[in-house]
């Protein structure tokens, strides 16, 4: 049995992505801490989930974003793990993002503890975020992206959340990993294989839904867009779901279109595993669609919400041209729209009011790999 200190830089609250892996290993016999980073101070410092302890670290307020303060929090975060970390090392460090591998670093070099990278998605991209043609953000994002890969290559294990498609045409972050000379194995952040109410198809009204991380506006001033062209009569209501660096921004904006559109509009904070069953109930389509400027976009993103939604019956509105596009429409989960097409996401908004769907592929394969990886280390 090995002891495991996961890192990540949210309060896990919940993180999906983070704790499946978590709860797989711990599932094996593995003791697994994963240590969080409790921005906002909301949570409890210290829980329990399914035989994972999650720790959360209370350092002091400090919001999402590219702020100073947020940065010195990062910092702060990171000199505190690695320290608790020091005084008594686990046998593995499993650092989920890049904004973690520092700490990975260090307790492998004082330590010699092994080192786990989980990519969910291409940290350096986020700095081009709304201003995508700015060539100081170029500047520092290709200065992040070549610290990031650095480090990467220092890691024992490598685990990316996309992969290629068997035959298909579009990279996903494997693949990105592979063209910087770095092997990774492909662990998509697919739901567990459980039972689960599916959808209900609606009489009457209907409801479309965005449910996770609110990073941006551009999705949404697209979504309002396109149902504006529906016939006042076939318009849904609207429910987001979910914090970040955008929510207020995002809320402001729906509280005004969804007035002047006559939709009914359902806000919901940051929700956990537990109530995500309550939150899907009523919902018909799940929409997650985003700006194609962010890098990790074009080079492989997969939406958790669209795999979350289809194991509760739910089709989802992604991206075209892109990886996720692709796998939505290979396995049926719903449709694939241009980016900044209003009239074709209306369209298909509409087509998948009554659509049930089914997530067939539970990601077996990729976890029984993952676990003979990671066994494999020691």
């Amino acid at each position: 049995m090995a002891s495991v200190a996961m890192v990540v830089t949210n309060a896990c609250s919940p993180d999906p992505r983070v704790l499946r892996s978590a709860k797989l290993l711990a599932k094996n016999g593995h003791n697994v801490t994963i240590h969080a980073f409790d921005r906002t101070q909301g949570s409890p410092m210290s829980e329990i989930d399914d035989g994972v302890r999650i720790m959360r670290y209370h350092i002091g307020v400090f919001s999402y974003g590219a702020k100073w303060k947020t940065v010195s929090g990062l910092r702060a975060f990171r000199k505190t793990v690695t320290s608790s970390l020091a005084n008594n090392p686990p046998d593995c460090v499993y650092c989920h993002d890049a904004d973690t591998l520092e700490i990975g670093v260090k307790l492998k070099s004082k330590a010699g503890c092994i080192l786990i990278f989980d990519m969910h998605d291409l940290q350096h991209t986020w700095v081009m975020m709304g201003r995508p043609n700015s060539l100081v953000r170029r500047a520092i994002a290709h200065r992040l992206e070549k610290r990031n890969l650095q480090r990467i290559k220092k890691s024992d294990l490598v685990i990316t959340s996309s992969g290629a498609a068997k035959g298909g045409m579009f990279p996903g972050f494997r693949e990105y990993l592979s063209e910087q000379k770095v092997d990774s194995i492909v662990v998509e952040n697919r739901p567990e294989e459980v039972e689960r109410r599916q959808k209900v198809i609606p009489n009457t009204e209907w409801t479309v839904a965005y449910i996770g991380r609110v990073r941006e506006i551009k999705s949404f001033h697209l979504l309002t867009k396109a149902l504006e062209l529906l016939p006042k009569s076939e318009r849904p209501n609207i429910k987001i779901a979910g914090d970040g660096t955008a929510t207020e921004d995002v809320h402001t904006h729906l509280l005004k279109e969804s007035s002047r559109l006559g939709i009914h509009l359902n806000l919901h904070p940051a929700f956990d595993a537990s109530t995500l069953p309550s939150l899907m109930e009523d919902v018909d389509v799940m929409f997650a669609m985003y700006p194609p400027e962010r890098g990790n976009i074009k080079q492989g993103a997969l939406p958790v919400k669209m795999f979350d939604a289809a194991s509760f019956g739910i089709p989802s509105i992604v991206n075209s041209d892109c990886l996720m596009g692709e796998v939505c429409t290979n396995e049926g989960l719903g449709l694939a729209v241009k980016w900044d097409d209003s009239e074709a996401l209306s369209a298909a908004l509409l087509s998948q009011r009554e659509a049930v769907i089914a997530l067939e592929e539970f990601g077996k394969e990729q976890h029984s790999a993952f676990l003979n990886a990671f066994e494999g280390l020691f």
